[in-house]
């Protein structure tokens, strides 16, 4: 089997100054890829910045032969996106690969939960993935290829107590990451989702006794390979922890057609609601497209 090789990559990470994202800073650095170390320094809430985050990052790279710079920019303005990927021209020339993996945590019940914890969650994980990956999409396109990799969340595509503002900013990265995967494709850019299950200084109080067997180590290779030429899938999610890997995906079942014309109520859906819920015969679609080729069909007898 080929080593998969970074060589003339230059990538992005954003959060890379601890847990998953260094994982990745490293191991892209030790395959060659030139590396812009991102991270604020903040706490899980967002609070406070410590340039000293990235820079650990890039100090661990260059000491073992690597090459890497670090950003303190924060990923949740315009601004601080256009000015984490001008590191990346600046440094090294292009922009080929953007992890988006930095996140806080602000987790209360949706009855408590207050307006401000929503903004400063969405601002960082939705928001924050949009501001960086939109300038980097640009250079990408003109160059002819591309990888994103973004970070969503079991929490966020199955759902978890105590975290809707987490949930939606995650679940709205797989929409951004799956409209992405169809714009870029003639351009030669992949891209698709992550949801990590690992021991991170915000998951830790979460996992209970499971942190010992979910590293961070564990999700890496995952992440590596959809960053890599090597990968070409776009489009998906994959579920990643403790040594397990499996996609994720959003199916659509064929469903009750009442047929074309005829008026239907809310009685009838009750009556045919186990004919709308049986899974069988399934498609995953790749596009709103696939979803109104099944039902053209039907509309047309």
């Amino acid at each position: 089997m080929t080593e998969i090789s970074f060589i003339d990559r230059v990538a992005i990470v954003t959060g890379a100054g601890g847990g998953l994202g260094k994982t990745y800073a490293l191991d892209l650095a030790a395959r060659g890829a030139a590396v812009v170390v991102n991270d604020l320094g903040g706490s899980t809430a967002g609070v406070g910045s410590d340039a000293s985050a990235a820079q650990k990052v890039v100090d661990e790279i260059t000491a073992k032969g690597g090459s890497a710079v670090a950003s303190h920019d924060s990923v949740s303005t315009p601004e601080g996106g256009a000015a984490i990927v001008a590191t990346a021209l600046d440094s090294f020339g292009k922009v080929d690969i953007v992890i988006n993996n930095a996140g806080i945590l602000r987790d209360k019940t949706f009855a408590k939960l207050e307006n401000q914890d929503l903004e400063a969650v969405l601002d960082v994980h939705l928001r924050g993935a949009f501001h960086v990956s939109q300038p980097a999409f640009r250079v990408m396109k003109e160059n002819g290829y591309g990888r994103f990799v973004f970070t969503a969340s079991n929490a966020g595509v199955f759902g978890n107590f105590g975290q809707t503002n987490y949930g939606a900013a995650k679940m709205g990265l797989v929409g951004l990451s799956n409209v992405l995967a169809i714009e870029g494709a003639k351009a030669g850019i992949k891209s698709n989702v992550i949801c990590p299950i690992a021991r991170t200084r915000m998951t830790e109080d979460i996992l209970g006794p499971l942190a010992e067997s979910v590293e961070p180590e564990l999700v890496t290779p995952m992440v590596v390979y959809l960053a890599s030429e090597a990968c070409g899938l776009t489009h998906e999610v994959f579920s990643a922890g403790g040594g397990r890997y499996a996609r994720v995906f959003v199916g659509l079942a064929p469903g009750w057609f009442a047929g074309k014309g005829v008026e239907v109520s809310a009685d009838d859906v009750a009556a045919h609601i186990d004919d709308i819920r049986n899974q069988d015969g399934y498609i995953v679609p790749s596009s709103i497209a696939d979803e109104l080729q099944a039902l053209l069909p039907l509309l047309q007898g």
